[in-house]
Order: structure tokens, then sequence, then C-alpha cells
């Protein structure tokens, strides 16, 4: 594959010290250590690892290992304030390798891959304050799961475990959608609900050619494989990314031209293209554990476990047309190895996790910021005339007013940072905006009316 054009590597030493550089065509970049995991709140949040932002407007995760305890549930403000809200002890779950998503009522939902009834894992919803509920226990027959569920628009959760799609009620009613055992445990990772109301995920083995696969997976469970992954691309990969363009982007950690991984595009019919060859004789990283975010400039962004100048990995940018930027190297002092998907706060920063590095080699809490602009997220991001929608944002105390695509909304301020918003009749497809004191904030993505 053609190399693109590659910024200039901005050192994570050089950034802490509030250093900004810029080239030409590149952002202004600033790299904040928020938090060095010290093995009391925690420690080496790996893949699949994702935080959350909550209505508060903090930022809220796991970390699957901690002294005298199997893992934690912590808050994370985002002056580098950390709180641990709870500590598993097995019997209510152990080693949360999935990070935590927010529900439509507030709480965070999350997977264990241990511990519970059954040694198998759990599901649990936990509140900003800490209160923590075992949803549901893993059993043999469902397997473990390391992925997030998603809340659809119909209101339950839809997960995977290794070898199983599920749907389990806000108020844990679990119901068995599909098997996705296919001669050994394939594994899944976190689906996507797509604009067309169906799902979307990967597993990392089974398939045609025991690599994994590409499915999509209808609200009863009905799974079509639209893509079987071969040696030359395994679908090693996180939570697939559906673009503003329709199409579905994701990374793989291995394969490729040079065995290390690819960023590809596939299409809702199954056509795969790749669209960048990581190649750790080009310093470019390697191993992109991570899933990538597509943030409010259109452009996509992600991580990689290795590689870079100091084989620690890379943050790196990277357009639909395939033109890729490294915007900074890891480095052991500051993070080292980060295999967590990083999300946009809706104030424009990139957020994310290492599993390794800062000051007790136990892994970090970054915030980048590319002064990219601040929207409004919405949950979810699509529904039906008259469905109550949840935006989160910043400023919100004194709006005057939410449109969808134009047609103005009857809406509620929960917070500054939290308000709700009734889709409006004549609604139409298209960006939901809402005018605070400060100025109009606009959805990144669109609302898709249904």
């Amino acid at each position: 594959m053609t190399k693109r054009p590659v910024r200039k590597l901005l050192s994570v030493a050089a950034l802490t010290l509030g250093i900004t550089m810029s080239t030409v065509g590149a952002h202004a970049q600033t790299y904040t250590d928020l938090l060095n995991f010290d093995g009391t709140h925690g420690y080496s949040p790996v893949y699949p690892q994702i935080m959350a932002q909550g209505r508060d407007g903090n930022l809220y995760g796991t970390a699957p290992l901690t002294y005298g305890a199997a893992g934690v549930v912590f808050r994370l403000s985002l002056d580098g304030s950390v709180k641990v809200l709870h500590y598993f002890d097995r019997s209510d779950g152990e080693t949360p390798y999935s990070g935590l998503v927010l529900g439509r009522d507030g709480n965070f939902l999350g997977t264990t891959f241990q511990g519970g009834t059954h040694g198998l894992g759990t599901i649990f919803k936990i509140t900003p304050e800490g209160s923590l509920t075992t949803l549901y226990n893993f059993t043999v027959a469902d397997g473990q799961s390391e992925a997030l569920p998603v809340q659809a628009n119909d209101g339950d959760f839809y997960g995977t475990t290794r070898s199983t799609a599920y749907k389990i009620s806000p108020s844990g009613a679990f119901t068995s959608l599909a098997s996705l055992w296919s001669g050994e445990a394939v594994g899944s990772f976190s689906l996507l609900q797509a604009t067309d109301g169906n799902f979307y995920g990967t597993t990392i083995g089974g398939g045609a050619s025991n690599e994994g696969f590409m499915f999509k997976m209808t609200s009863q469970g009905n799974i079509t494989i639209l893509y079987n992954f071969d040696p030359h691309a395994p679908a090693f990969t996180a939570q697939l990314a559906q673009a503003l363009d329709g199409n579905f982007y994701g990374t793989t950690s291995q394969g490729g031209s040079y065995r290390e991984g690819v960023v590809f595009e596939l299409t809702p019919g199954g056509a795969i293209s790749d669209l960048h060859d990581f190649d750790p004789k080009s310093a470019d990283g390697s191993s992109p554990d991570a899933g990538l975010v597509q943030a409010s400039d259109g452009n996509f962004y992600g991580v990689t476990g290795s590689g870079g100048s100091m084989n620690c990995g890379v943050i790196f940018e990277i357009a639909a047309g395939g033109e890729y930027s490294i915007l900074l190297d890891f480095d052991s002092t500051q993070g080292c190895g980060p295999g967590s998907t990083p999300i946009q706060h809706t104030n424009g920063k990139i957020y994310g996790l290492t599993g390794t590095g800062g000051t007790h080699n136990l892994g970090v809490g970054y915030g980048f910021d590319l002064g990219l602009p601040a929207f409004v997220a919405l949950l979810p991001s699509l529904g039906r005339v008259g469905d109550t929608i949840d935006l989160l944002g910043q400023g919100f105390t004194g709006t005057t007013s939410v449109s969808f695509n134009g047609t103005t909304a009857s809406f509620k301020v929960k917070s500054d940072t939290f308000l709700e918003a009734i889709v409006p009749g004549g609604a139409t497809t298209g960006v939901v905006t809402v005018t605070t004191p400060s100025g109009a904030l606009s959805s990144k993505q669109p609302f898709h009316v249904r």
C-alpha cells in the first residue's frame, strides 16, 4: 500500500510540558496525563476497555486488576480527580475487562469476565454514586464475555459472549438470541446498532478460515455473515464504528502487508478495503488492538498497542480516504501500550487508557486536546416521533431552543451537561442543534428518524 504523509512525531513528554506544536495541516496538540493507576485505584486497563461519559460530564470506566480486590469501577473527572466507586469481590464479578456504557436511565452497564454465581462472569449495573446491582450471572451455556452490551433504540441492551448473542432488559430479563459457535469458541466484541436498526459485530475466530468474521444481526437474533476474514487480515478487532458515510471502519491487530494490522473499511454489503497497513519499520505503530472513534471533524482517531519510535504505541488520525498521520508517540514515562478504544468527550477532546507506563508503570488515563469542535451526543441516535432523547454536552443552562434538522422540539434542561428532548412531529433525519447562551452546539452525527 502507498504510504501517506506522516505528521511530525510529538513526544508525550514535550506535550505534557504544555508545548504546543503544529505542522502544515495539523491540529494544535496538548496531551495531559490525567490519572496514573496505582493499584489501589486499579491497574492495567487493556482492550476492550472503553470509558463512558456520564450525564455529569465525568468519565467512568473499569480496571480489571486491583490490589486486594477483583477489579474496580472508577470515576475520573476532567481535572484528574479519581474515585473508586466499587471494588469487585468475586461474588459480584471479577476482571471487568469491558469498561462501561451509559444507559438512558443515567446508570452504567458493564460485564465481568469471571466471578459471580458460576464463576463465569456477570452483567452489572452501577449508578454514578457507586451502587452496584448484578443483573445476570453468565452460565456455561452462555459463555464468558469481555464485551460491552449496547443499549438499542428499543430500550433493551444487546451483547455477545464468546459463543452467543443475547439481549437483557434494564431490569435484568435475559434472553439468548443466537449462537456464534462454529466449531470452537470464537469470541466476539461489542455490538454496534447501525442506522438501519440492525446490529453489527466481529468475532476473533470461526468463519470460513477460522480467522473470524463480520456479521449482521437483527433484534430477533437472525445472523447474516457479511465477510469472512482470512489469514492476511485476521479479525482480532475491537468494536466497529459506523461513519457518517454509512460504512463501517475498524482495525485488525494482525494481518495486512506487514502482518502488524490494518485499518479497514467495510460496506453494509460486505465489500472490504484496506485503508492503511501498519509498518513497524516506518515507526507508524503496530498491533492496533483498540477500535476507532469518528470525531467531530469527520476523521477517525485510534491507537496502536506497540510500535512507534519508542515501541509504546501511537495515537493516529486517519481520514475516510486513507490519509494517515501519527499525532503522538507514547513513552513508558507517560503511558505505554494503549489497548482501550479512545472516546471523544462532548468538549471535543479525546480520552483513553493505556495498559502500562506512567508513574507506577500500571497504566494511565489520558486526555488529548486537538482543538476539535465541541458537540452534542445523542442517546439514542435513532428513534421515532414522540421518543424522548437524551443529549449530553456542556453549557446547557439557559438553553433557548432544540431542533431536529430544523424542526423545533420541546426540551427540558436537567443540568448544565444533560438535557432531554422529544422528537417533534414532522422531524426528518438530520443534525440536532442546541442553542445555548454561548452559541449553538450540533450533534456530530445525524439523528435518524425511523
